[in-house]
């Protein structure tokens, strides 16, 4: 197996993952992702295994469901971080937290009825390494389990600088005038892959891959996933001006989260969303 970016999971060590669901665009892809998670998860008791699950967010709130969760991730930090939820839900534990890597986890075939892949999608960059995930991850399940698997759109890397472009003349508002700027941005729409050594061009993510709904779909296929249906997780509600204070209010953000769910799988408009996230059973091979 090749190694993951050094930067990315130095990024990750360094704990760029705290809170960074609590508020604007990462609070709407919370909320959203929490919706569909319940649209499709079994009752509990249920194990679910939560791999690259960052400090456990997602696992901490499933645990306090009742389900039986185990996170896993690849930076020693997030793990390390993960306790530190435990004072959010009294009374609550997971099952266990390891550092590991999504393509090899400890734990028998079959031996999970859900799976969250949330992160390593787009953190792996070599296609034949997210394939190995999927399928690890296909291993893991049992038949009929769910695996329900995060990716970023090449969206994602343009959109928000029309919107900030030249806005207040900041450093951020001009990125577009780079001409380094664009030509990350032209690779990213051409085949995925966002190169970004160190940061030191555009802020935000290191290295990276970036899945349009149909990249996605096809990657899952080809990890052993043959029904699939894709998510816009944020919709165009990610783009609003002003969004924390759009969120902050009951009534603006309740009007937000319903915009996200009208587009939530509309195949035309569905790259809009900065963030997808799959829904996949696992049919056994016969």
């Amino acid at each position: 197996m090749k190694t993951i970016d050094a930067t990315v999971l130095a990024g990750y060590n360094a704990g760029i993952e705290r809170k960074r669901l609590r508020a604007g665009i990462g609070l709407i892809e919370f909320e959203r992702t929490k919706e569909i998670l319940i649209d499709s998860l079994p009752t509990p008791p249920t194990v679910i295994y939560d791999i690259g699950g960052a400090y456990g967010e997602y696992s901490w709130w499933l645990s306090s469901l009742g389900y039986e969760v185990h996170l896993f991730d690849l930076s020693e930090t997030n793990i390390k971080m993960s306790e530190e939820l435990a004072d959010e839900y009294p009374g609550v534990c997971l099952k266990s937290a390891m550092v590991c890597d999504a393509r090899t986890i400890p734990r028998p075939e079959k031996s999970a009825d859900v799976i969250l892949l949330m992160g390593p999608l787009y953190s792996i960059t070599e296609y034949e390494e997210r394939i190995f995930a999927i399928k690890e991850s296909y291993r893991l399940l049992k038949d009929g389990g769910i695996l329900f698997s995060a990716a970023l759109t090449p969206y994602s890397v343009l959109i928000p600088r029309i919107v900030t472009y030249h806005e207040d003349d900041t450093k951020k508002g001009m990125e577009l005038d780079n001409p380094a700027v664009m030509s990350i941005i032209e690779r990213a729409l051409i085949d995925g892959c966002y190169i970004n050594p160190e940061k030191k061009i555009a802020n935000g993510l290191g290295s990276s891959h970036l899945h349009t709904a149909k990249a996605l779909r096809e990657e899952l296929m080809d990890g052993g996933f043959t029904t699939t249906t894709v998510h816009g997780v944020m919709g165009g509600a990610w783009l609003a001006p002003n969004l924390n204070e759009l969120l902050e209010n009951e009534e603006t953000r309740n009007v937000l989260m319903k915009t996200v769910r009208m587009l939530d799988t509309h195949e035309e408009i569905i790259g809009l969303s900065g963030h997808l996230l799959a829904v996949s059973s696992k049919t056994p091979i016969n």
